[in-house]
């Protein structure tokens, strides 16, 4: 699972109880660390480990920088001193998470220690004064499963948070001419959101694919891997290609410090190196580098805001919606040339020829059903959104290239959303329940979250800790 480093400044009022609120920060420490959770603590600024004034907030804020945390949390240890909380976060400009231990009943005589509630109301209040984006996790108590939950759901909102605002994508050739529908506007991506790409032209990709092949080592690695874990349909020296290549996207990657791919998959790579390039992608999709088809930016964007979502403990399958079930009213087809990761398949996959094209390299396996995010990131005229909602796989048809059926709740009212923008017929699909997860995310990142199917209230639900 991917780590997400918390700066942990716990906050009080002076009215209320200090030493109260010391044991309950302490309380909020041990837990945090029950749960594995890596944080930034401010015990060295000041006796209490505390945070309420002015001159401590200046010192945690050097300190959170310099230890480059993903996230600021703040226990409300008792009531909180609200506007100290909210200039740290205006000046740190990360995901913030506010809540407060549940009050205790009033002793004998009425008196009240900590009023936690009261405070992260005032909190919200002044966070949204300065316009800062806040998650708040519900009045719960340390042992109550909504703490758990939301504190782990935080970090995923954070990794997301993070990975989209350090995205770069190698963008290996322009797009196929014919997909005028995975254009994109680069100087409104990195204007907006920072998001980078890295273009090359295919024949450095080519270049790189000879050097591999003549250096020899890694390429015979990814040759014994491919025939222990795929069924092998192709000839040897198409093997060599699809292994080269797989080396070589990889090296490239690392070159220009990007995290995601995006190839024109056809039809220049198959003049040069005769081979579809599904296999080697499917190879990286394993490894946690998200390589897209078609040259689609925003595709490849997607990818990884869901593996973010999921803590990068679970690999996506980048998809086309392509035709309806057959007998499923709500059922549709989620197919692609290849590219899905082995850990995505039911079955041993193979690598042999795809559907619409002559040249080998394609791989072959039905995915596994099961319940599944299914997201996309999108945009056009200076506006972005997130689709996304939950499917589940269904039976159906074979199908060549790598496939799944998949079952939404209204099918009619999804294929509406597509058509008419700002989607395409791509998407990405995770095993994994992330929609709560990328719902919140979506407030820090500037993005609208769109949900196919009216599940809003139950998003809220789950996010405020009801189910």
């Amino acid at each position: 699972m991917k780590k997400v480093k918390l700066g942990f400044a716990p906050t009080r009022r002076s009215i209320f109880s200090a030493p109260d609120a010391v044991k309950y920060a302490n309380l909020t420490r041990k837990k945090l660390e029950e749960l594995g959770v890596e944080f930034v603590d401010i015990t060295d600024i000041n006796e209490e480990g505390l945070l309420y004034n002015d001159e401590d907030m200046q010192k945690v804020y050097e300190k959170f920088t310099k230890e480059k945390v993903d996230g600021l949390f703040f226990p409300h240890c008792n009531f909180g001193t609200e506007y100290v909380l909210a200039r740290l976060a205006r000046m740190m400009n990360l995901p913030v998470l506010i809540w407060g231990p549940r009050d205790e009943r009033p002793d004998e005589n009425g008196i009240r220690l900590r009023d936690s509630q009261c405070g992260l109301f005032a909190t919200g209040k002044v966070l949204r004064r300065f316009q800062v984006p806040f998650t708040y996790m519900n009045n719960c108590r340390l042992e109550d499963s909504e703490f758990t939950r939301g504190i782990y759901d935080f970090l995923a909102v954070c990794n997301v948070v993070k990975v989209f605002k350090h995205t770069r994508i190698l963008q290996i050739a322009p797009r196929p001419f014919d997909f005028w529908s995975t254009m994109c506007n680069e100087g409104e991506l990195l204007e907006k959101f920072n998001i980078q790409l890295s273009p090359i032209p295919m024949p450095e990709l080519t270049q790189k694919v000879k050097k591999v092949k003549a250096e020899g080592s890694e390429v015979a690695k990814v040759i014994a891997y491919l025939k222990e874990n795929m069924n092998v349909k192709i000839k040897e020296n198409e093997l060599l290609n699809v292994a080269a290549l797989k080396v070589a996207m990889k090296q490239l990657a690392e070159h220009y410090g990007c995290n995601a791919i995006a190839i024109q998959c056809w039809n220049a790579l198959q003049g040069e190196i005769g081979i579809m390039p599904c296999a080697a992608n499917s190879l990286l999709n394993e490894e946690g580098i998200p390589v897209v088809c078609e040259t689609d930016i925003h595709g490849a964007i997607t990818a990884l805001m869901v593996e973010a979502a999921a803590l990068d403990d679970t690999r996506s399958f980048f998809a086309d919606w392509t035709v309806r079930h057959p007998d499923n009213e709500n059922g549709e087809l989620l197919q692609h040339c290849g590219p899905w990761p082995i850990s995505v398949a039911k079955e041993k996959p193979t690598i042999g020829y795809p559907l619409a094209f002559e040249h080998p390299g394609a791989v072959e396996a039905e995915a596994k059903q099961g319940n599944m995010t299914l997201c996309r990131f999108d945009g056009d005229n200076g506006e972005y959104s997130l689709l996304l909602g939950r499917a589940k796989g269904v039976d159906g048809p074979h199908t060549k290239g790598t496939f799944v059926w998949v079952e939404v709740e209204n099918l009619k009212r999804l294929e509406a959303k597509i058509v008419e923008g700002p989607y395409i017929h791509h998407c990405v699909g995770i095993h994994k329940d992330v929609v709560p997860v990328l719902y919140e995310a979506c407030k820090y990142i500037k993005v609208k979250p769109d949900l196919y199917d009216p599940i809003e209230e139950e998003v809220k639900a789950y996010l405020r800790g009801e189910n």
